[in-house]
């Protein structure tokens, strides 16, 4: 008999019929299952039926899939995919248009199931579609089912992309480059020809050949946003595929026709799906542009190159200016060069190269400051001269700054990681700038100069200094500026003290919300505590307290005591002697029940303080207290040898009376254990082990004679 979870209770549909409710085995073949269906509905021919998903897509039920069914299930039974296979193959060759179409049409349909893609393919049925393609001789629905069934078909990787001809190749190539083809025809060719190209490199030089530039950027221009898309996606495809020299061919066309700015314009318009589709591709343009720049990224500087070497001293030529530099002797000359190169911030002076072998930035870092050199030769200078100028060791350093800025930017713009196959984040910045690293680091450079003298800082200072510009850098793209204008406006008033603002303002916001959840605990656990509290007050005063006696005239050395009893119902106390240590309560002649007990008087409030009104110190005031019983007029009256005590008796008394306790004592003990609590219930303690007894103190060592002797430093 099968266990219950082998049991799943499902319903099955066929059109005409009753459904069936039954109890599916899944220990039973489904050939038996199948049969059973049938058999139900008095249908001949079992093995011509299967099962399928009546709702959603309508995979085929299959052995390797069928622990999928769940309890609730609606399945139907339908044309087993062997069966439809062959059905459709016959109706795709069948001379009659309508029925050819039908055909297609229901292929389209039905090639999304890997179960039935098998079935065709194994009838050879793909190549029937690719000698419609190559024919062209179908009308354009006929031809678009072809193209969308051959599209399902391939999805599944059966069959392989390189078996395709050149012939094929340059049809669908054909139906791009058409300007009257359907546009149905259109969008699904536009997704084969990117399949190809991200199958295999030779299919992606067979398209390149076959698709024009010009025509695919003609798709990004046209009305329809679903072709836009499509072409947006080959034209993605293609720069991912291509080599370093086609990639740079694909970019100079791009750049000449200022595609990029175009294309991001035309995404503000994009709306729903396409938008998110849109600005996924939109990533993956701006990941695969800067990460050309990798290379160089990667590349250390090489000392021996006399072209790096002569950026080198361009950079501190352009800066100084030095025209008596040929008249000088060798060694002279070298020490000029190290001492200029000290002034543009180099690290090694002597061998400044050396500061550029560090990979990444690598020679990233030498393009960029050359760069700003001869882009902003003003600003250059006005730079290096203004801090090689400074005698107060707050001078910002040229070089240094520039090779760690360099390398925050590459961090910021992922440069050298491919690009994630889900990303969408871009920076509106990138489609508005054709060398976007440049410029940005010519603006940031500037940047670190400001943020520098606003911090006052040193060479100390450096690593502070650059993590405020990264946060300055990252606080102002997360903006989204739209042009390279505006973030300069942004990121220049983003200075220190705006982001000292920041920080302390995310801060408190960040306490506040870890906060909430800490305050709730804390409530919830301080009753248990407050209780543990009185228990341990209650305790103390059933070990009872000496206290002194004062009179109306003099202070006396008589000495009482003090103590609750175990039941905590009666008060006892008496007079003692001075040795007495801790008296007995049978040896304390008097007694209160704490029944009677009406009121507890501190202070000035106390009876004994109010005898001797102005003749009492703060010091005796702060710690006496008094308890009323049965009448009015009968207390009695305390001083506390301590204001610990004073606050553990007037707490004990008040748990006695059913009151609040209010002592500081009290208050601080139970901020203590609050906080003890609450670091204990947040530590953590997964797959720590925690034991059920404490752990064995060890043994005292045998000797000391490892302890250090601290007197023998003093002698």
């Amino acid at each position: 008999m099968p266990q219950q979870k082998d049991i799943v209770k499902i319903a099955i549909q066929m059109p005409g019929a009753y459904p069936q409710l039954i109890q599916l085995d899944q220990k039973k073949p489904l050939s038996a299952v199948i049969k059973e269906v049938c058999d139900g509905w008095n249908l001949p021919g079992p093995d011509n039926h299967a099962l399928q998903y009546a709702d959603g897509v309508h995979t085929y039920i299959t052995e390797s899939n069928r622990l999928d069914i769940k309890n609730g299930c609606i399945l139907r039974l339908t044309k087993a995919p062997g069966r439809c296979a062959e059905d459709l193959h016959k109706g795709i060759q069948s001379s009659d248009s309508g029925v050819r179409c039908d055909s297609l049409k229901d292929l389209a349909s039905v090639s999304t199931d890997v179960t039935f893609a098998q079935e065709f393919i194994s009838r050879d049925g793909h190549l029937l579609l690719v000698k419609i393609v190559e024919d062209a001789n179908e009308d354009n629905m006929i031809m678009t089912h072809t193209l969308t069934g051959f599209m399902e078909l391939m999805d599944h990787g059966i069959v392989s992309w390189e078996n395709l001809s050149s012939v094929f190749i340059k049809k669908i190539a054909s139906f791009v480059n058409t300007k009257l083809t359907d546009a149905s025809i259109q969008l699904v060719s536009l997704a084969i020809l990117e399949n190809m190209v991200q199958s295999s490199h030779g299919l992606f030089l067979q398209v390149k050949q076959e698709v024009t530039m010009e025509r695919l950027i003609a798709h990004l221009q046209v009305t329809n946003q679903q072709i836009q898309t499509k072409a947006m996606a080959l034209l993605m495809a293609l720069l991912q595929t291509a080599g370093d020299s086609d990639r740079q061919d694909i970019f100079a066309f791009m750049n000449k026709r200022n595609l990029r700015q175009y294309i991001y314009k035309n995404i503000i318009h994009s709306s729903g799906s396409v938008q998110d589709e849109m600005a996924h591709y939109l990533y993956i343009l701006q990941s695969v542009t800067l990460n050309h720049l990798e290379a160089r990224m990667r590349t250390p500087m090489d000392c021996y190159s006399q072209e790096q070497r002569d950026i080198l001293h361009g950079l501190r030529q352009t800066a100084f200016e030095t025209e008596t530099e040929n008249s000088l002797s060798n060694e002279r000359r070298r020490s000029l060069c190290a001492k200029e190169f000290k002034k543009l911030g180099f690290s090694n002076n002597s061998n400044p190269g050396q500061d550029l072998v560090r990979t990444p930035p690598g020679l990233l870092a030498l393009d960029t400051m050359f760069y700003f050199a001869a882009r902003y030769p003003d600003a250059y200078s006005r730079f290096v001269l203004e801090n090689s100028s400074r005698e107060d060791k707050h001078e910002c350093p040229f070089a240094r700054s520039s090779i760690q800025l360099t390398l925050i930017l590459c961090e910021i713009l992922r440069i050298g990681e491919p690009p994630s196959e889900t990303g969408c984040a871009y920076h509106p910045i990138f489609f508005s700038q054709d060398r976007l690293m440049e410029e940005l680091f010519c603006g940031c450079i500037q940047l670190i100069n400001k943020t520098w003298k606003e911090m006052r800082a040193t060479q100390e200072d450096f690593d502070k200094v650059m993590q405020v510009v990264r946060e300055q850098i990252t606080r102002t793209l997360s903006s989204k500026p739209t042009s390279l204008e505006l973030f300069k406006n942004k990121v220049n008033a983003l200075n220190y003290s705006e982001i000292l603002k920041l920080r302390q303002t995310e801060r408190l916001h960040q306490e506040e919300t870890l906060a909430a959840p800490v305050l709730e605990l804390k409530e919830r656990l301080k009753p248990e505590l407050l209780e543990l509290i009185r228990q341990q007050r209650l305790n103390r005063l059933c070990q009872g307290t000496m206290f002194r006696k004062i009179s109306s005239r003099r202070r006396q050395d008589k000495l009482w005591y003090c103590r609750l009893s175990p039941n905590h119902k009666m008060l006892h106390y008496g007079d003692v002697e001075e040795d007495t240590d801790s008296p007995t309560i049978e040896t304390l002649q008097k007694k209160i029940p704490v029944a009677d007990i009406k009121g507890l008087l501190t202070g000035k409030d106390c009876p004994h303080m109010k005898d001797n009104k102005g003749k009492q110190n703060k010091e005796v005031l702060d710690l006496a207290f008094s308890i009323t019983y049965d009448v009015e007029e009968d207390s009695l009256n305390f001083v506390a040898p301590s204001r610990t005590d004073f606050c553990l008796w007037t707490d004990g008394l008040s748990v006695l009376l059913g009151r609040e306790m209010s002592s500081e004592s009290m208050r601080s003990e139970l901020e203590i254990l609050l906080s003890m609590e609450i670091k204990l219930r947040l530590l953590d303690l997964e797959n720590v082990p925690i034991p059920d007894s404490a752990p064995v103190v060890p043994k005292p060592p045998s000797n000391y004679n490892f302890c250090y002797d601290f007197s023998q430093t003093e002698q």
